[in-house]
């Protein structure tokens, strides 16, 4: 998700963490000036949606405006052949053995000690 609040900020012609603040306040939403500054100046992990609903109501926006939806990193980098359904049967070059810790290249095993 893209976080647009500056941008949609700039188009009420409110500049600075402290006019967001101030419109924030006039329709009953008064977060700290610190959190008020974080959303301005990164992406939050995590918004209330009530105060989503307040932040879109003082801004005079929707949702969509504040979040824009971005396909993610990992599918644009994998190319559609790779894809593959779950349970799709997949070519290997042989059977696959697994390799016991601390053997891998280190030669034949010790004995035990007596």
């Amino acid at each position: 998700m893209k976080w647009n609040l500056r941008m949609v900020a700039a188009q009420r012609d409110l500049w600075r963490p402290t006019e967001v603040l101030a419109a924030f306040q006039q329709v009953g939403f008064s977060p700290s000036l610190s959190k008020v500054a974080a959303l301005w100046s990164g992406t939050p992990v995590t918004v209330r949606l009530d105060d989503l609903d307040k932040m879109c109501a003082a801004l005079n926006c929707t949702v969509a405006d504040l979040l824009q939806a971005e396909p993610l990193a990992a599918m644009e980098a994998a190319p559609e052949s790779e894809r593959r359904a779950v349970g799709a049967e997949e070519e290997l070059p042989g059977p696959v053995r697994p390799v016991p810790r601390g053997r891998r290249g280190s030669g034949p095993r010790s004995l035990p000690p007596s």
